[in-house]
């Protein structure tokens, strides 16, 4: 199991929150000349002092605005690459508690198309990322590199480019745009239909032969999901130059 970073940060910041309360209401540990050296207390609450304020700004940001995420694996290929660091905007669909990811308000909901991170239901201290194809009640028939959703076949034209040995593809998703690679044109992993239940969402990967997606761990429940990926903000391997070119791009 992964470090809860969210955990950690949560308990950091109440620890603190109440030595400083606890200061304010009960100690009342007068600031002290520099030269002068400090008790137990006094330091814990010196500390705690400085570090409240950054703690709780975090907390805020990270739990319901923006939190950062690396891409670990090619799955998402050619739309996301291993080394690109991702913002995901934690309030798209609805704001959480941190640890607890209790939904408090309700924001929105996911889009065909959209680009998501979620826990992975097997084991919530993972996170995935992937696309999301099938909505709640949709039928998604995936077959020979083809997607039908309810009927209807989503478009897929080669734009003539190759990457990493591969055919570069342009899906359409209820009229927006995205890139996919195939690398067996014709011939497709874990074809079938798939009925999505109300609640849950069907997700898979641009690099379709190389995903792990709902083919193979089923559908998304919405309490799983963490928010929507939206922007590159650096591109870094190790031993490598940053790719600058990737930088500050929106994730379409």
């Amino acid at each position: 199991m992964g470090i809860n970073l969210a955990l950690i940060l949560t308990l950091l910041t109440l620890l603190t929150g109440l030595v400083v309360a606890m200061d304010k209401l009960v100690w009342k540990t007068a600031d002290q000349d520099s030269r002068t050296p400090m008790g137990a207390k006094a330091t814990l609450v010196e500390y705690s002092r400085s570090f409240f304020p950054v703690l709780i700004f975090v907390l805020v940001i990270r739990s319901f605005i923006f939190e950062p995420f690396r891409i670990p694996s090619g799955s998402m290929k050619p739309t996301l690459v291993v080394g690109d660091f991702i913002f995901v905007k934690k309030f798209s669909y609805g704001l959480r508690l941190p640890v607890s990811e209790t939904k408090i308000i309700e924001t929105g909901n996911p889009e065909r198309g959209d680009v998501i991170v979620f826990r992975l239901p097997s084991d919530p201290s993972i996170n995935y990322i992937k696309r999301v194809i099938g909505l709640p009640g949709d039928e998604v028939s995936f077959e020979r590199q083809r997607l039908t959703i309810n009927g209807l076949q989503m478009a897929l034209s080669a734009n003539g480019e190759v990457f990493e040995h591969a055919p570069v593809y342009v899906e359409t998703l209820d009229g927006r745009e995205h890139e996919t690679l195939i690398h067996d044109p014709g011939h497709s992993k874990r074809d079938g239909v798939y009925i999505v239940p109300e609640g849950h969402y069907f997700v898979m990967g641009d690099n379709r032969d190389r995903s792990k997606d709902s083919r193979y761990i089923g559908m998304i429940a919405e309490r799983y999901l963490v928010g929507e990926a939206v922007r590159v903000w650096m591109h870094f391997v190790p031993w490598n130059m940053p790719d600058w070119d990737r930088i500050g791009s929106k994730i379409q």
